[in-house]
């Protein structure tokens, strides 16, 4: 995620670097070569010429702090504007109503119908509603279908009318439907639309003034740069939505689309999508994002999400079998899988400082942990319990049963040892006061509840 532009922007103030301050020229020089990443980024031009300039206005109004090398001064003030241009403070959703009603608009292949899903599991997850999702889309083949497998995957009603081909009775049916039978959330999925085609803008238009929603959320894919911004601006000339959606930010997204959209269409981003699965939504949270884009990493995302995933309760049982010598590979695996929940592991890597810089030409794929999953699963249940039980030709044999390599096998068990060992030392009292230093990590071995 904005992999190049990251790399540029380091680039760009890698030119203060051994100046003892800041000067017109060299800021000048600086700033250029961030405007230059910023279009490279498919950033308006016009947004990253007054960009730069606001920048640069204020790093010669200022004086650096003893503390400071004019580069990090820049960073700073860049890192403000970044914030600022994509919307300043997180911006919620509006939940007032009886039943609350979203409505959903966006392009043909935006993800739409695949987001309302992700928001209905977040609204039901995470905010203790009980959303409805509502199948308005009677143009594309499946589309019915394709909200019914979602609605299905996260345990959420669809309502439907196969027959009806009027969008608006649809969904005014709908909310008539959720009053009767207690939903407190309404989701509308519309159909995919082009913002060039008049009827269908016609239609949502037709939508909206008929519903009155109480969101309307405009999902665009953050994979189509500058397009996404104007297509943007296009609908909400017809709908004056209330925010904006970006989808597929875990994709090869140059950033041009986040940045700027707030700017051109006075709206805010109010959240990302950021994989394929149902639980891969995050709020958006600009500092947070200017953050990652300047390799600053975003270690209160990554908190926030270890937290949602980590029991505390079973993070008790393992601390106990930890100060029992009893930790085994079934432990192991199910912290794998708690990890695993947490999304795809290039967006972890990318919440850590410095990380995404440091290990920026090494693929890390999803499935990283499908070996280590693959050589636990040969193992038999006494040796998931007992590592010590494996020896050499229980090593060929799981090496065999899980299409792997001996060496790999070796070296999950000497990562395993090792881990162990780390583990046991977390528990003393300099782990736990490291811990306890460090605010801890709720459900993290030898980690407490953060409060």
């Amino acid at each position: 995620m904005f992999d190049n532009l990251s790399d540029k922007l380091d680039k760009a103030f890698h030119i203060l670097k051994g100046h003892g301050k800041i000067t017109d020229v060299n800021v000048a020089e600086t700033l250029k070569e961030v405007r230059r990443a910023l279009l490279d980024a498919d950033v308006n031009f016009k947004i990253a010429k007054d960009f730069t300039n606001r920048v640069k206005e204020k790093a010669l109004g200022q004086d650096v702090l003893t503390t400071l090398q004019p580069g990090q001064l820049l960073v700073k003030l860049v890192k403000d504007e970044l914030t600022e241009l994509m919307g300043g403070d997180v911006a919620g959703i509006n939940l007032s109503g009886n039943p609350t009603v979203i409505l959903m608009s966006g392009l043909q292949g935006s993800g739409k119908t695949t987001f309302s899903g992700k928001l209905a599991n977040y609204l039901l997850t995470k905010k203790n509603k009980k959303p409805l999702l509502v199948a308005c889309d009677i143009y594309r083949p499946a589309a019915i279908q394709q909200l019914y497998v979602v609605g299905d995957s996260i345990g959420v009603e669809v309502y439907s009318e196969p027959e009806n081909k009027n969008p608006v009775e649809i969904a005014q049916n709908a909310i008539n439907y959720a009053k009767e039978k207690g939903f407190d959330t309404v989701i509308v999925d519309t159909a995919g639309r082009l913002a060039v085609d008049t009827e269908m803008m016609d239609e949502i238009s037709r939508v909206h003034k008929a519903i009155q929603p109480h969101e309307t959320l405009f999902v665009v894919d953050a994979m189509t740069g500058q397009d996404a911004v104007n297509t943007a601006k296009a609908f909400n000339d017809i709908l004056n939505f209330d925010g904006v959606i970006l989808t597929k930010l875990d994709g090869d997204t140059r950033g041009g689309a986040a940045i700027s959209i707030k700017s051109v269409v006075n709206k805010p981003i109010k959240f990302v999508g950021t994989g394929e699965k149902m639980e891969a939504i995050d709020v958006f949270y600009p500092i947070r994002m200017a953050e990652r884009i300047l390799g600053m990493g975003d270690v209160v995302s990554l908190v926030e999400r270890a937290q949602e995933q980590f029991d505390e309760e079973e993070a008790r049982r393992i601390q106990k079998k930890i100060a029992k010598n009893e930790f085994g590979f079934d432990d192991f695996l199910t912290q794998i899988q708690q990890v695993k929940k947490m999304g795809n592991m290039k967006d972890l890597v990318g919440m850590i400082p410095g990380a995404s810089k440091a290990m920026k030409d090494v693929e890390i794929e999803d499935d990283a942990f499908k070996h280590i999953e693959a050589i636990i699963h040969s193992m038999t249940p006494s040796e998931r319990s007992k590592p010590s039980l494996i020896d050499v030709k229980r090593k060929v044999r799981i090496s065999k049963g899980s299409g792997t390599k001996i060496e790999q096998v070796n070296q999950l068990m000497k990562q395993f040892e090792q881990m162990s060992k780390m583990m046991k030392m977390m528990q003393g009292p300099g782990g736990k006061n490291l811990m306890k230093s460090m605010g801890g990590m709720k459900g993290m071995p030898g980690g407490g509840a953060m409060r």
